[in-house]
């Protein structure tokens, strides 16, 4: 019942920036985490960023120092801000979190996905 929309994707040259959303309208109990996906073709999806509740986060490696997340719990949005972007950042990217609508109802909703494109 809970959806998440993305915005933000685009096409940008290297070395630039872009900033995702994606936001689950409505109220909710609590945002235990929310993270961004990604998916290359030929390649498996993997997990970019991911941000606990408490505001605890992680990065895969390829992406370290180059993207923040962040959160806004209020607006049940998060946001990835993607700096120094490489042609191998190009993907659809998909957020998905991890929320609790009423106590007791727990689950993971996903975005729809958002295509991000790094090319000269």
């Amino acid at each position: 019942q809970v959806q998440l929309v993305e915005s933000g994707g685009g096409l940008v040259q290297p070395g630039g920036s872009l900033r995702l959303s994606c936001a689950a309208p409505g109220s909710i109990f609590s945002i235990n985490a929310m993270g961004w996906y990604r998916r290359a073709p030929g390649k498996q999806r993997e997990l970019v960023a991911a941000i606990t509740g408490g505001g605890s986060t992680n990065y895969a490696d390829s992406v370290k120092g180059r993207f923040t997340i962040s959160k806004d719990n209020a607006k049940i949005t998060v946001y990835l801000q993607m700096n120094s972007l490489k042609p191998e950042d190009t993907a659809v990217y998909y957020c998905n979190a991890d929320l609790s609508v009423i106590l007791g109802t727990r689950r993971l909703y996903w975005g729809q996905g958002t295509q991000v494109t790094v090319s000269s």
